[in-house]
């Protein structure tokens, strides 16, 4: 999950919300949070974290006025990374390395405008400018670090205060260039704002990587999401990431920003960095936009054309909307709300991708903005936090095994997952952006029945002789249809019991144990084995009877040594339908 927007209030509570989440989240089947950057911006406390003064300040000093950043203080930051971590759930810290901003004073450097459209064409011959270059942190007095930035730091800046205009200014000086290998676009898209880093510049260079390293081993972020790369020399990150993965002995899981709805551009980064990171794919989320906005005449199989979904699904983190896409910001193209619950199913039920949910579509956002055209506009965004957890839900305990795709109608369109062998039950799901209809798809059950998990169809689908079935979906909506028992599948409940902070030694696993015949009356001896599906989180999808009252606590056993969980013990009661999860904790 994505756990910021833009409009995120600036009242510094993000961070404990959280650590107040990290259970609820994980339960829900949340693996990892892409948080925002931590450390201080050039507008102190409102500062979104992108315009970056001082990397080493994670809310610690008092800069830019205030100590804390808009999310909260350095205590309440690694408080939530702690939180997050009990629950099994990773971090990604966004890290901001194009450029700086709100220096502490100005420096006379010989420049040269260039066009914005064009930053390989120079005009108006060379100029002095006092330029926004020198950074100090005398407030930090080099606590984690001494390296200060000056003017050589850079490439080139957009204000001369002495001339008091802003346009885009290239430095002069001994090795001075724009950066390659970078975007095309503009001729070449190194510059982008502020003060812009020169990553052919040695100190630069290690002065990155003396933070990541430091960055790593002081939070314990488990990966990164890299901002605004096509800005950034390509090959610099090879050079980093192995830099800091070397030193610190962890495989830190990169995605990188490069938002084009060019696919040709994403394959050519990818292929310079050999696959070291994944890439938010933008066109499929264009893809999602187009359709929403179609009126129910979009091709639907067409929808994971020129996407990376489709031709890098190793490399693609697949999203819906984001911060930058979201209404009032420069990139706006958000997926109309009706659409948004199959653009989610499209991404969480498939096997393609890595799967990003953005906190506003979870949540809500209500604000107001007067960015990008927006005049003192009212915003609201629809949680879609129901649908969205049904689909996680469904996700967790069916999207296995075997996909048969049915993209092959220009409204309806469907896709099967046959299961494995921990998850032997069967999930279809079907879609259409017009109107209603029914698709046969194999589904490699026999005389088995099925029902809609997202509540959107009350009728029960039966697969035939052949492993067929033909399952329908409501207009302008979605199902996704899972295999019942064939006994009584009213009373047969799948609960998933996770175990937090299951750290065991060599030959000792975790259990559920509780006060029902199926968690073994108490019994240790007949407690339930679970899987270290995220160590040290370990978990099981066990049938319960319906509408139980469940007393229940994790157990670590070794022959017949025994250590329980400490405190009460952990309460739940199952669902009349469907399905559901509870969590305890060591």
């Amino acid at each position: 999950m994505q756990y910021f927007q833009w409009y995120t209030p600036d009242d510094g509570t993000l961070w404990t919300e959280v650590q107040q989440n990290a259970a609820d989240l994980s339960a829900a089947g949340i693996t990892a949070l892409w948080l925002p950057p931590a450390y201080k911006g050039a507008s102190g406390k409102h500062d979104v974290g992108y315009g970056v003064y001082d990397m080493y300040d994670l809310g610690e000093f008092n800069q830019k006025g205030s100590i804390r950043t808009k999310y909260g203080t350095k205590e309440q930051y690694l408080a939530a990374i702690n939180a997050a971590h009990s629950q099994g759930i990773q971090i990604y810290g966004d890290v901001v390395f194009n450029h700086r901003g709100g220096a502490d004073d100005t420096e006379s450097v010989t420049a040269v405008r260039v066009s914005g459209d064009n930053r390989n064409h120079e005009y108006g011959g060379e100029v002095q400018i006092d330029a926004w270059t020198k950074f100090d942190f005398t407030e930090r007095n080099g606590k984690y670090s001494d390296f200060t930035w000056r003017w050589y730091h850079f490439d080139g800046t957009d204000w001369a205060q002495n001339l008091e205009e802003s346009s885009i200014f290239k430095f002069r000086g001994a090795g001075k260039s724009w950066d390659w290998e970078v975007d095309t676009n503009h001729g070449n898209y190194d510059y982008l704002m502020f003060a812009d880093l020169d990553m052919d510049h040695p100190d630069v260079v290690q002065e990155l990587k003396d933070w990541g390293e430091w960055y790593v081993n002081f939070t314990g972020v488990d990966g990164f999401r890299m901002d605004a790369v096509k800005h950034i020399k390509y090959q610099f990150f090879n050079e980093w990431l192995d830099d800091v993965s070397n030193k610190t002995g962890k495989s830190l899981f990169t995605v990188a920003e490069y938002w084009s709805y060019n696919k040709e551009e994403l394959h050519n980064f990818i292929s310079k960095t050999g696959g070291r990171m994944a890439l938010f794919d933008a066109p499929l989320h264009m893809n999602f936009y187009n359709a929403s906005n179609s009126s129910g005449n979009y091709d639907m199989s067409k929808i994971m054309d020129n996407t990376l979904m489709k031709e890098q699904p190793a490399l693609a983190v697949t999203l819906v909307d984001n911060h930058d896409t979201q209404p009032c910001q420069a990139l706006e193209s958000r997926v109309q709300d009706w659409f948004k619950p199959m653009a989610y199913a499209f991404v969480l039920l498939r096997e393609e991708g890595y799967p990003n949910i953005f906190h506003a579509d979870y949540y809500g956002a209500n604000y107001n903005a007067s960015d990008n055209g927006c005049n003192n506009t009212d915003i609201t965004i629809a949680s879609h936090k129901t649908s969205i957890d049904k689909l996680l839900d469904a996700r967790k305990k069916y999207a296995y095994g075997q996909q048969i795709s049915y993209l092959d109608h220009h409204n309806v369109i469907g896709w099967t997952r046959l299961g494995d062998v921990n998850h032997p039950k069967a999930m279809a799901v079907i879609m259409s952006d017009g109107s209603s209809g029914n698709k046969w798809m194999n589904i490699s059950r026999v005389n088995k029945t099925f029902i809609d998990v997202t509540g959107n169809r009350s009728d029960v689908v039966t697969s035939n002789s052949d492993g067929w079935a033909n399952f329908p979906v409501n207009g302008g909506s979605y199902a996704v249809w899972v295999e019942q028992d064939s006994d009584n599948q009213q009373n047969d409940i799948s609960v998933t019991f996770t175990c937090h902070n299951g750290y065991t030694q060599m030959g000792q696993d975790v259990y559920a144990v509780g006060n029902i015949n199926e968690l073994g009356q108490w019994n240790s001896n007949n407690a339930i084995k679970l899987s270290p599906t995220h160590y040290p989180t370990w978990s099981a999808n066990i049938n319960m009877p319906a509408s139980s009252q469940v007393q229940w606590k994790c157990i670590k056993k070794q022959g017949n040594e025994v250590i329980w969980q400490n405190g009460s013990n952990n309460s739940y009661t199952t669902p009349n339908t469907g399905s559901g999860s509870t969590v305890g904790s060591f």
